[in-house]
This record gives structure tokens, sequence and C-alpha cells, in this order.
């Protein structure tokens, strides 16, 4: 039988236990505020009890897992086990731990408890590893989203743009998923980089033009479920945000497939006046942002939509 081992991370931060709990027990809202975090969601289950699908990154790697979660919000305590550990681990779980303290803060403490693969000590070291960095950036993460927790309403920005497309889900889909071909189909991609060692988890970095004629370099990780979405999370980031999430979904409908790009934002508000000047609001730094990432989509949905429609899309997808 492996060994198990114990790890703990604390932080203090400057916000009221509630809000705490309430930023650990929404998974969804996860990549937005916690560093390693790709994509989350839960699978089933509810506010008590649930199961969760998550992917992240470990050590540079992307790795993809489900957790069962018990969330006990009178006692501010979050329990979580993986139900099938990823190699090298044999098995991980651990706690989230809330103690309110004196002034309006809160102590915070994240428990890991793991075993490795045939006690081999370099998949210790690098299981270890990989919860001592996620762990320090998660707290982190959770420490500024926390401390913003009254203004996060007003710093957050979701929108969509749908086309309807005169084809199926999965020739969209394709032109959506081999971004790879970009720079040849999208008048404002310039350069795509893309990795894909397992497959449908992409690491991409592309460079772009926006309507103002300003370059953007950005890297994102992408999980790509076949004819159905693609969802991403950008890694590098304009200044003016602190997080970017979106998802590309396909719908097929009796008129054809309903392709939509969805993004959250969640703006950099001390980047706004160095950006836009000093007498720039939120409010236009929204819809600068928004303006921008709509710019783009709506082009690569005109782009996809003429692609699909001209017969020039490859059958790729499988179902």
């Amino acid at each position: 039988m492996e060994t198990t081992y114990v790890t703990e991370h604390s932080v203090t931060i400057a916000a009221p236990a509630d809000a705490v709990y309430r930023l650990i027990a929404d998974v969804g809202a996860w990549p937005l505020h916690f560093g390693p975090t790709i994509h989350a969601e839960r699978a089933e289950g509810d506010d008590t009890e649930e199961l969760i699908r998550i992917w992240a990154t470990a050590n540079g790697e992307i790795r993809s897992w489900t957790s069962r979660r018990e969330l006990h919000r009178d006692e501010r305590r979050v329990v979580f086990r993986q139900q099938t550990p990823q190699p090298p681990a044999a098995s991980m779980g651990g706690e989230w731990v809330i103690r309110p303290l004196t002034g309006g803060r809160t102590d915070v403490v994240l428990k890991h408890d793991f075993s490795a693969i045939g006690d081999d000590p370099e998949k210790v070291q690098w299981i270890r590893g990989a919860v001592d960095r996620n762990s320090g950036t998660e707290l982190a993460g959770l420490k500024a989203a926390a401390e913003r927790f009254e203004g996060l309403g007003e710093l957050t920005l979701s929108f969509a743009d749908t086309v309807l497309i005169d084809g199926s889900a999965k020739d969209a889909y394709d032109f959506v998923h081999r971004c790879q071909d970009w720079p040849e189909r999208l008048p404002h991609v310039s350069r795509i980089s893309l990795t894909e060692d397992v497959p449908g988890l992409q690491s991409m970095e592309m460079d772009t033009v926006s309507p103002d004629g300003s370059a953007h370099t950005t890297s994102s990780f992408r999980v790509c479920s076949p004819c159905t979405r693609i969802v991403y999370k950008q890694v590098v980031l304009p200044k003016i945000m602190m997080a970017h999430t979106g998802r590309w979904s396909f719908e097929e409908t009796d008129r054809g497939v309903l392709v939509t790009s969805s993004h959250t934002v969640v703006i950099r508000p001390e980047s706004v006046p160095e950006l836009l000047g000093p007498e720039a609001t939120l409010a236009e730094a929204r819809g600068r942002v928004r303006e921008a990432l709509s710019a783009n989509s709506s082009t690569t949905l005109r782009c996809a939509k003429s692609f699909v429609e001209s017969g020039a899309a490859l059958e790729v997808c499988d179902g």
C-alpha cells in the first residue's frame, strides 16, 4: 500500500468568510480566479454534494479529472476527493477550511493528501511540486478575488455573438478546431503556434491585429468536445484584463447550425487610466473590451459561415 503524504497551504484574506466560501463553492467561476484552472463544471449534484469535472494545468501539463465534493456551508468547509486520480497520483483529496477572523478578515487553509503510484520518489516529488505550485497560485487568486468581491460584478463582463450557418455542426466545428489554419482564413490572425499532445487538449499562441491597428500576442488553453463545444482560457492577456474565458458552441437546428462565441472577462481596474486615459471610466473600459473581442469573434463567425457554405469544409468529425 502506498504512503500517504499530507500538505497544507494557507493565506489570510481581507474579506468576510462568506464571500470567500462563495468563491470556493462556485466551481464554474474558478477559471476566472484560479490560474491553473482552464475549465470547471458541475456534472451532477447540488450545493451540498456534487460531482465536478476539472481541466487544469499541473507542472505545465494539461490534466483532467473528476472529483466528488461535499460542501458544508455552515462549517465553511469543502471536502474533495478525485474519483479516478490522474497518474502519477494513486490517490488525491483534501479540503478547504475557512476560518473567520476579527476585523472582517478570513484565514483559509487548503489541505491535500496524496499518494504516488508504486511509492516512486520521483513521482512523489512531481505531485508535491504540482500541489505546492497550484495551491499557492489558487490561494493568491482567491485572495485577489475575495478582496475585490463587492466590485466583481462591475468588473466582470459576459456577452456572446451568434451566427446561423447553412451547414452542419461537423463542418463549423472543424473550422474553429483547426485554428492552425486561421492565419490563412482570418484577416486579423497573423500567426498561430499550436500544440495538441492529447487529442482535444490544445495549447495555442496567437498573434492578432485589432480594429485600431494594434497588435497583440495571446496564449490560450482549449478543451475541445467534437462538434459540440470548445472552451478556452487565455493565460497571456492584454494588460486591461485580469481574466478571459470563452466558449464556442455548435447547435444543430432545422435551419442549419447555430454557432455562438461567448466571452467572460474580468477587467483590471488599475490598468484603465494607464491604457485609456486618466479620465476613463470602468464603463468605457467594458465597452472597449467588448468592442474589440466582439469584432474578432464576429469576423471569425462570418469567415466560418462563408467557408462552410462555400462547400470548402472538411468532414472530419465522427459525432
